[in-house]
């Protein structure tokens, strides 16, 4: 079995059309799904559609490229972060890719959600694009922190290395399987097993040979495929320990 553990059928690319997806992605052996929200009302959709849908999870949270629209209402998203189907805060993090200006903002978002998965004791989903050093340095700052994971990882192995150490996860996406970027190959070489993740982080960066395709959770084995290839290890084994990882970290009760 496989487990999606970052996928959007809560947002508008599958308004139509989302029971199906996951209709075909049990078909396919995709056994969970995590919906990630990216502001207040697709977290509230996430919940909506894991309370109709058998291991069919949310996160909640305010992704850093909306902290300029929204502002975190912590004790509204305290109130969802209490739902039994959500499994995580997020996803949250820094992204100074499109704006730079509302770092400060940003970083302030991010702390406060910190603090929000630690008094729900729930693990915390991280979004980080071009703000490494910033991360770390933010959470190195933190007194403790949470379990959790790093999504669509992009970086080097040092910068792995440092996630590791802070008893992180690291996820991947279908990304691996179109970049010529051999820093990512090192990674997926090196991190153990048990520490890997997988996801879609569907509607957004279909692997091959779908690219040109709405991404879907069925396109998670892709993901694993491509590890598998890389560690040079059978496809069972990643789907397997990847499904356990899931589980362990986000204390997912699959019926």
């Amino acid at each position: 079995m496989y487990i999606d553990t970052h996928a959007h059928l809560n947002f508008q690319a599958f308004k139509l059309d989302w029971q199906q997806v996951i209709e075909r992605a049990k078909k396919a052996n995709i056994k969970a799904i995590i919906n990630a929200g990216s502001n207040f009302e697709t977290s509230k959709k996430a919940i909506e559609i894991a309370e109709k849908q058998e291991n069919v999870f949310a996160a909640v949270g305010l992704h850093p490229i909306h902290v300029k629209d929204e502002e975190f209402d912590e004790e509204n998203f305290f109130k969802l972060a209490k739902n039994k189907k959500v499994v995580a805060i997020g996803e949250t993090g820094l992204d100074y890719y499109y704006d730079k200006s509302n770092m400060a903002l940003q970083k302030e978002v991010l702390v406060k959600s910190i603090k929000l998965a630690q008094i729900v004791s729930k693990p915390i989903i991280l979004h980080l694009r071009e703000a490494d050093e910033d991360l770390l340095s933010l959470l190195m700052g933190e007194s403790t922190l949470p379990k959790g994971v790093l999504h669509c990882f992009g970086g080097n192995w040092q910068f792995a290395q440092m996630v590791l150490s802070m008893g992180f996860y690291i996820s991947f996406t279908g990304i691996i399987t179109f970049t010529k970027n051999q820093q990512t190959f090192e990674v997926i070489e090196k991190i153990p097993l048990e520490k890997i993740l997988i996801e879609t982080d569907c509607p957004y960066l279909t692997p091959e040979p779908y690219r040109g395709q709405r991404n879907d959770p069925t396109h998670v084995i892709e993901v694993a495929k491509k590890i598998a290839e890389i560690k040079k290890i059978s496809l069972g084994e990643v789907a397997e320990q990847t499904s356990k990882n899931a589980i362990e970290l986000f204390k997912l009760d699959l019926k």
